[in-house]
C-alpha cells in the first residue's frame, strides 16, 4: 500500500448532478442532468479526481420505484459521465424512510462511513459537495469539507449554513469542480 490517499471528491446526486423533483426522481426517463454536471464530472477524472455518489433515496423505502429502477436511473447517469468522457467510481445509497433511524441516512454519517471504508481513505478534508443541510452535515460529521452548490435547493439551504461549518458555496457543480481542480479547495481546510 502506498502512502498517498486517493484523491476523491463526494457528490450528492438530486439537485447537484441532476434535477431535482419534489415528487423524486422515479424513472430513468425523469432522470435529466443539470447543465454542465457531466461535463464537471469528467473534468474531476481528467485531474485524477475518483467520483463517488453519497445518495438518500427514500422512495425505494417509500414504494414509489424499485430497487432496480434505481439501478437503471444510476446506469444512465454513470453511461452520460463515460460519453462525457468520466467515470462514476461508486454510487452508494441510502433506500431508507427517514423515520427508519438508520445510520446510512444523511444527516448521519454512515453512507460517508462506507465510502470511507470501500476506498481505504480517511474523509478528513474530502470534498463533498451537495445542495441540502443534511449533505453539509453529514461532510462535518466525518470531517470531510462542506461544499454548498446553488443548484437544487442550494439557494433555500445557504440562508441555513452554521457558519463555524466553514462551508465553501459556488453557483453550481461545474464551478465547485472547478474550484478543487485548481486548488481552491485545499485538503485540510
Amino acid at each position: 500500500m502506498h502512502d498517498e490517499q486517493p484523491k476523491l471528491v463526494i457528490l450528492d446526486r438530486d439537485g447537484v448532478i441532476n434535477r431535482d423533483s419534489q415528487a423524486f426522481i422515479k424513472s430513468p426517463h425523469e432522470w435529466v442532468a443539470l447543465p454542465g454536471s457531466i461535463e464537471a464530472i469528467a473534468r474531476l477524472c481528467r485531474a485524477g479526481f475518483r467520483v463517488v455518489i453519497a445518495t438518500n433515496q427514500s422512495g425505494v423505502g417509500r414504494g414509489l420505484f424499485s430497487e432496480q429502477t434505481l439501478d437503471d436511473i444510476h446506469a444512465k447517469l454513470e453511461a452520460a459521465v463515460e460519453a462525457g468522457g468520466g467515470r462514476i467510481s461508486g454510487v452508494f445509497v441510502c433506500p431508507h424512510l427517514p423515520e427508519a433511524g438508520c445510520d446510512c441516512r444523511k444527516p448521519r454519517p454512515g453512507l460517508l462511513n462506507q465510502i470511507a471504508s470501500a476506498f481505504d481513505v480517511a474523509l478528513t478534508a474530502i470534498p463533498m459537495i451537495g445542495d441540502s443541510l443534511r449533505d453539509l452535515e453529514a461532510a462535518v460529521a466525518v470531517g470531510g469539507q462542506a461544499v454548498l452548490v446553488r443548484t437544487g435547493n442550494g439557494r433555500t439551504t445557504e440562508q441555513r449554513v452554521n457558519q463555524a461549518w466553514r462551508v465553501r458555496v459556488y453557483d453550481d457543480l461545474a464551478s465547485a469542480a472547478d474550484a478543487i481542480i485548481t486548488g481552491e479547495i485545499k485538503a485540510n481546510e
